[in-house]
This record gives C-alpha cells, structure tokens and sequence, in this order.
C-alpha cells in the first residue's frame, strides 16, 4: 500500500480528553476517531490491526475446536425476560422498542442469544458438547466512559458458549478455552496474570480472569509471591486472622451482659478508639446497604417478609431491600463481594434517611444488638470477636461487652472484606502486595443458570430429559488491542509487535523521485510478493516529518532510502535504537527474514 492511496491522518498532539497512552496514541495515530462519549470508530489503520487481533483470536479458537457463529446484535426482550435478567441488569443495558411495541435489547452480553439458539437444535447427548463462539458489536450503556477504546460503550467481544452434559464435561471444556486464551495473549505479545475472579451479573462460579498488568488498570490485582496465588480484589480472600485485644492478645469472651454507654460527639471508629482507649479490632463496624434486585431467598427474616418480590419465570428477585453489615472496626467491606453473596445488580450505601429509618439512630450509630428493620449479614471477621463494642441504635450512645451469638444471631455469616496488601495468603500463609491491571479475558463455570430458567433440555442415553450445563468465554478485543499499545510504546510513539501491526514494513524514501523511487518501487514489490505487509511513504513531505510519523505509527521495520546512501538502504528496528545499512539487493531477503522470525517468536 501506498501511502498517497491510503488514509492516514496524524496529530502532533493529543486531545485534551486522552489521558492514557492508549488512547493518546490511537488518536494521535488517526486510528480511531470520536462519534460521540463513549464511541468510537476504527480508521482503516486501526481497523487493520483490529482485524489482526480478531484474526488470531479466530484461529486459536478454530484451532481448539470452537465453532463460529454470529447472532444479532439487536435481540428480543422476550429472552432476557426468560432468563431472569430483564430487571436486574441494570442502566447499562439499552432497551428500545420496535414499531411493534416489542421490548428489544442491545446486546451487552450474549448468554440469552446463545442459550436461545443452541435450545432450537439440541435434542440429543450425542451433540454435546458444544462449545460456539462469536466476534461482535456489544453496548453497554457506561456511566462514565473513558480511555478510549479501553472502555467505551460500544465495544467488540468475543463470546465463547459450551455446553456440556455434566460437571467433568465442562471442566473440559474450560480448560479447553482457557488454553487457547494463553496462547492468543502469547501471539499477542502480552504478558497476562490468571486470576480468580468475581463472576458479577453474568452468574456462575469457577471465574478467572485473565489481567495484563497496568499503571491504569480498572483492577487491583492480589498476589503472593511465594505460591502464585492470584486474584482480582473483588474476589480476593485470605487467612483468617483472630480479633486481638487493646493488648495483642486474642479477645476473651465475657460474661457481662450487653451495656449501653454513653459517646457524646463520638461517631467515627477513630475518634471511638480513642475515647474508650482502646483499637478498631475491639469495634463491629455495621454499615446499612441497600440492595438493588437481591435474588437470595428474604423469606425467613421477619422484617422481609413483606418485601415486594418479582417473579420471572423459574427466578425471583426483590427490586429493594436493605441489609445490615457487620464487620471488624479496621477492615473495610468489598461491596462486590457482597453483592455476589446476594446475588443482586447493585449493592450501594444506603441514605442518611433510610439509615434513620432502619435503626432509629443517625449514621454512625448503626448496630446489630436489637436491630430488627434488616437482616444482619456478618463477615467471616466478625466470628471470633468478643466484649466488642458496636453503635448503641441512639445518638451518642454505644453498647459494649456484645458477644456475637449471644447478643445477635446474623441472618448470614460471609467473606465480605477488602483484602489488601499485608494480608496473608490462605494457601500458603505468605504476605499479599498488589498490582494494577486491566481485564482482557475472563471465563465463568455458568452452571445451569440460563439452561434451566430458559428450559434447554436433551434426551441422555435412557431417553430421560437432561439439563445441560454452561461455560462462558470472553476477550475483550477492543481492550486488547489498548492493552498492546499500552504495553508497547516509548516517548515517540507506538512499538507494534509483528503480529498486530498495521503494516510490518514502512519504506520511507527520503524523496520519491528519481534513483530512490527506483528503489523504494523495487522493495516494495520484492516484499510484496513474500507476502510481506508494506506501506511506502510517497508523500511529498519533509523526511523529519516522515520518520516522526514512522515512529508514532510504530512499523516494525522502517527501511529509509536515500540518494546518499544507495545502493545500501538503512533499516531499523522501531524497537532498537541503531539502525544497520544493508545493500538494496540483499534488503528483500533480510526484512523476509526478520519478520519471520519475529513472528516464530511469538507463534511458538
């Protein structure tokens, strides 16, 4: 490709709304350019190495035995009415109507889609099991969007679906996907970290996800030096430790029964310690949340039993309650950890008004003891306190020596904290520290949580109706395709791996005309014709400005012609900073050979 025939358009400088290098460079680039928040369209040289990035993805699927397809983007509401979702997936879902009245969706996932399709033609064991994919177009409506392509509300997913007959099935098949994602990331040339993982709305278990590491990451990565465990914060555990006294020693229970004192102006865990003299591991910090489509069973808690409750179809769920969370006065709660464990859209702290309303007492003063107006879930921290100290449910008041057990029963006991560094490893007991990441691959164990309230049945060997069960498998490719550029690029621009470039080669005569046209025309036809990607330069533009937008664009290889220097060409490596003459006849075979090998590199 010629330049002159080709449309590239760079900027000197980013805009004022890129502040990653990302999404920097993709501008400065004119790979991509801004439609609106949030939206964004790929140009021909973005459009090529996101085709490059879905090309490998596509093959080491295939490679694995997946099987394409590709359903719409636009999908009846009817499906996600089936499948329990229409309600509880939130804002971010865009819902329009046809002509008809209908309710559709835009998808910003694909388990209805692909459950829906695959129930049409299932009928027998002997088909299982299925493992299908796609590569499209996803919307999720983003409060915030930002970084570009990094997270933006149009976006490209690849979505990989298996159906299996039973458990070890499905184990198959996830590892099955998730070796084909470590060697998509190695072709890739990017480093990832497997970590645990929270599952959110999509639902199921045995989550990982698959990190590169980032000074920008949306994610906090947990890791242990000493034994490879890995996760993502919001699923993160770790040892449990004892609650110690004022002393260091673990805390006693005591026989005193539950006093109510006095703590004027006193309402923070801080300013408590002080004024009882003693540490936050003494406190059981209780903080009111409300719920957002809660889809755990309430029935059993008096103060719930009233609570409005939708079905749809097999599923239930509560549109709004409100919960009481205790945990030790020096840790924190992981509101996405809770939210799993209530399986609801969204958990946030509840108003100054309903804290008012559910304990009588203004913020601050919240406690389990005598707490009627919600249900009291516990983290795992909370089990071996004793003579703790907890709001009194007044103003200015507080209770001591609660013994949880005896002075309150939770109506759930779970893991609910923020892990953090310094926290010790459950497998191996070693010290955490932490990483920022950014997701670009994640796979969940679903279960049957979509075969079963959508009625997907096959006949096993006895004739007997089965319910298969489910794997979800994504790749972010938007976001990967950041992540390669986040990952490799210097103050001049972007440093493409072989594999994702644009172009492999840029031929950059210093003037397209006489001697050095000769040349460049007779490269570029020799590399053409080994199938080597090429992009000559015959702009009439200054050489500085021809190598600056070299460097920003980032090809592999620049081969720089001049009068001087024929009948050697100059080529350089965007990854090295010497370049090395080499005569024009022996040019073709050695770029041939240098892209080989790079390519063997990350192909191996």
């Amino acid at each position: 490709m010629k330049s002159s025939k080709f449309l590239i358009s760079t900027l000197r400088e980013s805009p004022s709304d890129a502040v990653i290098s990302s999404h920097q460079l993709m501008m400065r680039t004119g790979m991509i350019r801004k439609l609106g928040n949030g939206l964004y369209s790929y140009m021909p040289l973005g459009l090529r190495s996101l085709r490059k990035v879905e090309n490998i993805i596509r093959e080491e699927l295939d490679n694995a035995g997946l099987l394409e397809m590709k359903p719409t983007v636009i999908q009846p509401g009817e499906l996600w009415k089936e499948s329990g979702r229409w309600n509880t997936m939130g804002a971010e879902m865009l819902k329009p109507q046809n002509r008809g009245g209908q309710d559709m969706v835009v998808s910003p996932t694909a388990e209805e889609a692909f459950t829906a399709l695959i129930r049409d033609g299932l009928s027998s064991y002997k088909q299982l099991p299925i493992i299908a994919y796609q590569i499209n177009t996803k919307y999720r409506d983003e409060i915030r969007p930002r970084y570009g392509v990094m997270r933006g509300r149009e976006f490209i997913m690849m979505d990989a679906y298996s159906f299996d007959a039973d458990q070890k099935s499905l184990d198959e098949s996830y590892e099955k996907c998730a070796e084909a994602y470590r060697r998509i990331f190695k072709r890739l040339g990017l480093h990832t970290i497997s970590v645990k993982a929270d599952t959110g709305a999509m639902g199921g278990s045995g989550s990982e996800e698959f990190m590169v590491e980032s000074e920008v990451g949306d994610d906090t990565l947990i890791l242990c030096p000493k034994c490879g465990y890995a996760a993502n914060v919001e699923k993160a555990t770790c040892k449990n430790d004892i609650a110690l006294d004022k002393d260091g020693n673990p805390q006693v229970a005591t026989d005193k029964a539950v006093e109510k004192i006095p703590t004027p102006d006193v309402k923070t865990i801080e300013e408590l310690s002080s004024f009882l003299k003693t540490t936050p591991q003494n406190f059981i910090k209780t903080l009111i949340y409300k719920v957002t489509n809660c889809s755990i069973d309430l029935s059993s808690v008096d103060c719930c039993k009233n609570l409005k409750k939708v079905e749809e179809g097999s599923s239930f769920y509560y549109p709004e309650s409100f919960v009481a969370v205790c945990i030790r006065g020096d840790l924190d709660v992981n509101e996405a950890k809770l939210c799993a464990k209530l399986k609801a859209s969204e958990v946030e702290l509840a108003s100054e008004e309903d804290v008012v309303r559910i304990t009588t007492a203004p913020v601050g003063f919240a406690g389990p003891v005598n707490l009627v107006k919600a249900p009291i879930i516990c983290d795992e921290s909370v089990s071996s306190m004793h003579d703790a100290v907890t709001g009194g449910l007044e103003k200015d008041v507080h209770f001591v020596h609660v013994e949880p057990g005896r002075d309150f029963v939770p109506f759930m006991t779970a893991d609910v904290r923020v892990v953090v560094p310094g926290d010790k490893c459950p497998d191996c007991g070693d010290t955490f520290y932490s990483k920022k990441g950014n997701e670009l691959g994640h796979i969940f164990k679903l279960g049957d949580k979509y075969t079963k309230s959508m009625n997907v049945t096959y006949l096993d060997a006895t004739g007997k109706p089965v319910t298969p069960i489910m794997g979800c498998y994504g790749i972010g490719v938007d976001r990967t395709l950041a992540s390669i550029i986040e990952g490799h690029h210097d103050e001049n621009g972007i440093i493409w791996t072989m594999s994702t470039a644009p172009f492999q080669v840029a031929i950059v005569p210093i003037k397209y005309d006489g001697a050095m046209k000769e040349a460049s025309d007779k490269l570029y036809e020799e590399l053409t014709s080994k199938g080597i990607e090429v992009l000559l330069d015959d702009r009439n533009e200054r050489p500085g400005v021809k190598f600056a937008d070299a460097d920003l664009i980032g090809y592999p290889i620049r081969v720089v012609i001049g009068e001087k220097n024929l009948p050697n060409v100059e080529v350089k490596l965007r990854s090295e900073s010497d370049a090395e003459l080499i005569p024009l006849e022996q040019a073709g075979e050695k770029i041939a050979s240098i892209v080989k090998t790079e390519l063997e590199k990350l192909n191996s």
